[in-house]
């Protein structure tokens, strides 16, 4: 059993706050280099420049990459080896949350309630998501997540007929719908399978992999290790359909057009993540969660 203080995860979480609102992934600066040179759209690509520009002043002054600093989002996932001492865990994550967004000036955006709208002025609470799994680390990914993109989230109860191009009819519907009002070129976590409250998780945990990545159930599952019993000859689904599903979307989303900041051109995407996970027989829920340009997380391992 590994005992850690509390007071180590709010300082990571306030670090980490700051972190995610003045830096980009390695990935993300990529494809937003990318985009740039390929965008055939002078005036797209005149944004895409502005863009670059943005990035490399928040980076030199160490100010916020978007006035929009989000919602605090964190994904908590927690070795069942591992003991919490000096509080709880919870109180400790929005502490982190609050002193990062205060001590860092960063815009408070969270209301305490969802009518009466009076303003916390520290940008608590979080969105926290918990999981617990093998080992005695914990894994905290912290994804500030601005309205703007996430006003344009969508979820879709398909029936199971509707099979991919139910998916990819979904997805493109979503995007389409957005428009400029994500502020593109965007990025795209895709969330298939569970039920309702399922899949829109696993599209906005989809925004925290590596760009442009695909990630079944089966991957990191232990189900298939037991070979007695019930689960006795069942093989593990082969999810490569989910990569070229991938492609697809990525291609087509491109082809619609909306461009960087939805002025016209061939960068409509970043990129587009996928997640899946089983679901009932009589159901195919499917999540899109969008993000602007920026997609901003932040990964540490205690």
């Amino acid at each position: 059993m590994r005992t850690i203080d509390v007071n180590m995860i709010a300082d990571a979480i306030a670090e980490m706050c700051v972190q995610a609102n003045l830096s980009l992934t390695p990935d993300m600066l990529a494809a937003i280099g990318g985009a740039a040179k390929s965008e055939t759209s002078e005036l797209g690509a005149n944004i895409m420049g502005q863009l670059q520009e943005n990035l490399k002043i928040a980076g030199e002054e160490r100010i916020p990459i978007c006035q929009d600093t989000g919602m605090a989002v964190v994904f908590v996932r927690v070795g069942q080896d591992v003991h919490f001492e000096g509080g709880s865990l919870k109180n400790a994550i929005n502490r982190g949350v609050r002193r990062g967004y205060t001590d860092g000036y960063l815009r408070k955006s969270v209301v305490s309630d969802p009518l009466l709208r009076e303003n916390t002025d520290d940008n608590t609470p979080a969105i926290i998501h918990y999981e617990i799994t093998d080992g005695d680390k914990v894994e905290l990914t912290v994804a500030p997540k601005g309205f703007g993109s996430e006003n344009m989230s969508r979820v879709f109860m398909l029936k199971p007929a509707e099979g991919i191009d139910g998916v990819k009819n979904a997805v493109i519907t979503a995007v389409k719908d957005a428009g400029a009002n994500a502020c593109p070129p965007m990025v795209v976590g895709v969330g298939i399978g569970g039920d309702f409250e399922k899949c829109a998780l696993l599209a906005k945990k989809a925004l925290t992999n590596g760009l442009n990545s695909v990630h079944s159930y089966y991957e990191d599952s232990d189900e298939f290790k037991d070979t007695t019993g019930a689960k006795a000859g069942r093989k593990q689904p082969d999810a490569g359909y989910l990569e070229e599903l991938r492609k697809d979307l990525f291609s087509a989303l491109n082809a619609l057009g909306i461009g960087p900041g939805g002025m016209g051109g061939k960068n409509t995407v970043l990129g587009v993540n996928i997640e899946t996970y089983p679901t009932h027989i009589a159901g195919l829920p499917v999540a899109i969660n969008i993000c602007c340009h920026v997609n901003r997380h932040v990964r540490r391992v205690l």
